[in-house]
């Protein structure tokens, strides 16, 4: 892509205000006017990792409204490749390049943007190097794999200017944004609680031993940033979630990022003042999975504001009525709030507001998607044509992330910790030691800090 047109996408939506009479430019028909201004301000973007999550990006890339065009589907195993394209036929009437290689990609001056919905151990490294390219980028959660590269993240955006839109798509919820307002203006008075759950039925996951890479993988890229190792059977298909640390988080960076997010929006809170958790695995405890799946989760704030956590993986009891939300207590009333809707109850328990929410945005269901996440998408186009404010910028979304991080550092090290408030470093040595992670020697993040 030119920088001509990489400027005009900025200033199109602002300059043309000022050629226009009527909503025309002089001179033009509506056609012709219609159809310069949707090539100039046509986005090329292209989708890195097309694993479970690709599918919620479908209906926001194929819109007319969006204007986009998707010029590479890209995934580091053949069928994946293969399967998104005949998803995405479906849709276009034009077939995007499909790539093995995340590097040929940002190669492309014409990209303008990518969605990185890689594995997690990817997100943070394919960032960067998306930003080093002059790419904008959408960022599933977690935006980072350990607390390290949540500040290189700021660093780079700062450094490079670009766009980064966090995956946190909750932040695009109507319902979700006016209860959220509701609080900050006083609702149920001074909010002071927020506890924030998610409940899934996992079940076994095959124990991990040495086999074949599978067909079509290229199980070198797949590692990317990470330590070289051998293949064990069967990582690279989403039991990388659970097989150690060098690729996933556990369930604290795969869901409890969104309602943790909503949470510590609803107290306006950032940085804790101390850590505690309790967690531990309790099921299937034979099976490959290697983490924690259960996990209570204690954060003190300032003022003393707390959030906590209530994390099962593999027991399907809900206990609050639903699979995922966030309950935030206040001196004079609470609120529940999900995906769905949100319930005001007042100081007795009473039932004040019911929103019933239209919104069809996914559960714990594998991929999710739905109209949160479009919206989520249309702001990221929009902020990059500079018509819009991003929703959820980068700088919004680490502090929200650093709180998963440090419950599984509690975890990891085994005992609570206190954290700076004004910069959010642990203040303990053990707990520090596990800031950053070992990167596969040449793919260090190229930006100091």
């Amino acid at each position: 892509m030119t920088s001509n047109r990489r400027d005009f996408i900025k200033k199109t939506a602002i300059g043309a205000a000022g050629i226009t009479f009527g909503g025309l430019a002089q001179g033009m028909s509506a056609k012709s006017y219609s159809k310069i201004i949707g090539a100039n301000d046509r986005l090329q973007v292209a989708i890195i990792g097309l694993g479970r999550r690709y599918g919620a990006y479908v209906e926001p890339i194929s819109m007319k409204d969006s204007n986009v065009e998707l010029v590479y589907l890209c995934d580091v195993m053949e069928k994946q490749r293969v399967s998104a394209a005949a998803n995405f036929a479906k849709h276009l009437d034009y077939k995007p390049k499909l790539e093995n290689d995340i590097r040929k990609v940002l190669d492309d001056p014409k990209v303008d943007a990518i969605f990185n919905s890689t594995p997690d151990h990817w997100h943070a490294p394919g960032a960067f190097m998306a930003l080093e390219a002059g790419k904008n980028v959408y960022l599933e959660k977690p935006c980072s794999h350990n607390l390290h590269e949540s500040e290189l993240l700021i660093a780079y955006q700062k450094h490079y200017g670009k766009v980064i839109q966090m995956g946190n798509q909750q932040r695009s919820s109507d319902h979700t944004n006016e209860i959220i307002k509701g609080i900050h203006d006083g609702i149920i008075g001074e909010a002071y609680k927020a506890l924030a759950f998610y409940t899934n039925k996992r079940g076994r996951v095959v124990n991990p031993k040495k086999a074949p890479v599978p067909e079509g993988l290229d199980w070198d890229l797949f590692q990317g940033p990470a330590p070289r190792k051998e293949y064990m059977y069967d990582t690279w298909n989403y039991n990388w979630h659970w097989y150690g640390w060098d690729f996933g988080t556990a369930e604290m960076g795969n869901n409890a990022t969104h309602e943790l997010d909503i949470a510590r929006w609803a107290l306006q809170v950032d940085y804790p003042e101390y850590v505690f958790v309790e967690a531990a695995k309790r099921h299937y405890k034979d099976d490959g999975w290697e983490m924690y799946d259960t996990m209570d989760a204690l954060f003190r704030f300032p003022q003393n504001k707390i959030i906590k956590w209530d994390g099962r993986s593999r027991t399907g009891y809900d206990t609050y009525g639903s699979d995922r939300g966030t309950i935030i207590y206040g001196s004079e009333g609470t609120v529940f709030v999900n995906r769905s809707f949100y319930k005001l109850y007042d100081l007795e328990g009473k039932l004040i507001k019911d929103s019933k929410s239209a919104s069809q945005e996914a559960g714990n269901t594998l991929g999710g998607g739905g109209d949160m996440t479009t919206r989520h998408v249309q702001n990221f186009f929009n902020t990059i044509r500079g018509t819009e404010k991003l929703t959820s910028p980068i700088s919004i979304g680490v502090v929200s992330q650093q709180l998963t991080h440090y419950a599984n550092i509690s975890y990891r090290v085994n005992k609570a910790f206190k954290v700076d408030v004004k910069t959010g470093r642990i203040l303990d040595q053990d707990a520090m030691k596990l800031w950053g992670r070992r990167y596969e020697p040449g793919w260090e993040p190229k930006l100091k800090i």
